[in-house]
């Protein structure tokens, strides 16, 4: 099954609801960070909830997520375009932490004490940025902590990886269903009913379910209708332009040292998906050039 979402929204206007699938994408991204089993779950999830958050926006708004906690994986960042694209890393890719009940220990992994910051790009200059102090560390609860804490939006979510004995990625995937105001109890209890009844999000892909199958379960008896169905996959949006403008952090004289000391080049790697990108000695001239006036 391809990785794809799918948006749908009851007849009366009421609850709207995002479904996906991205287990290609999430098995990309731990191949180009080569993650452990415990970084390739939670960098999986927080994928998944970017590309859920990712598809409340419009025309070319993007999304990004940071979890920093006092865990082993230290720093999570994903960013999500609304058009369906994705990237992200985890700082600490080899960390380890011990099975918790014969299961993959995300919080552990993440740490108790920490914080998730989530910054929109609405376009035009203009950036909305989050923060809420992490709630369980397990990625889908803390992104439903912040809808509802700094959004005031309450909403049901779940995202989930499951991966095989030899490390490779099984299925991934997640939803995210909201309820319009004003609220309506009798809908929300069903809805909540209708999530327990579905039981593991991550089995449930694995046993082959759609995103269509899944909002399907979720709504139940709810009449409701398709807005969109959209491809996903993970893609950078790195380039040799945007690598020299990340040289430009380091001040004029620590260029032209670094220069010096590497007259062959150096390489410089994107955090997000790995690239290297190579500046060599003229390369380097030019940035040190574009900080204003040559250097002799």
């Amino acid at each position: 099954m391809a990785d794809h979402l799918q948006r749908v929204i009851s007849e009366d206007g009421r609850l709207f609801g995002i479904g996906c699938v991205t287990t290609d994408l999430v098995a990309e991204a731990c191949r180009r960070h080569d993650t452990g089993p415990v970084a390739a779950v939670a960098l999986g999830r927080a994928l998944t909830a970017n590309i859920l958050l990712a598809a409340l926006l419009k025309d070319d708004q993007r999304v990004m997520l940071k979890f920093e906690g006092n865990g082993p994986l230290r720093k999570i960042v994903t960013e999500g375009f609304c058009t369906g694209e994705v990237r992200g890393y985890v700082a600490e890719p080899h960390a380890h932490v011990p099975l918790k009940n014969g299961m993959i220990d995300v919080a552990s992994g993440l740490g108790q004490a920490g914080f998730l910051t989530v910054t929109k790009d609405i376009g035009v200059g203009q950036n909305y940025e989050g923060t809420v102090q992490l709630y369980t560390s397990e990625i889908g609860e803390d992104v439903a902590y912040y809808l509802a804490e700094s959004e005031q939006i309450p909403s049901a979510i779940a995202v989930g990886v499951q991966v095989g004995p030899d490390g490779r990625i099984l299925a991934a995937g997640g939803f995210l269903v909201q309820s319009l105001p004003p609220a309506d109890a009798s809908l929300i209890a069903s809805l909540e009913a209708n999530v327990q009844g579905l039981g593991s999000i991550s089995s449930a892909i694995l046993q082959g379910k759609t995103p269509h199958d899944i909002l399907d379960v979720l709504f139940g008896d709810i009449p409701h209708r398709t807005l969109l169905t959209q491809p996903l996959c993970y893609q950078c949006s790195c380039s040799q332009e945007k690598m020299a403008s990340a040289l430009l952090s380091l001040d004029r004289e620590g260029l032209t040292r670094l220069k010096e000391e590497k007259p062959e080049g150096v390489e410089v790697r994107c955090e997000f998906c790995g690239s290297a990108y190579l500046f060599d000695g003229a390369a380097l001239q030019g940035v040190i050039e574009g900080m204003g006036g040559a250097v002799q």
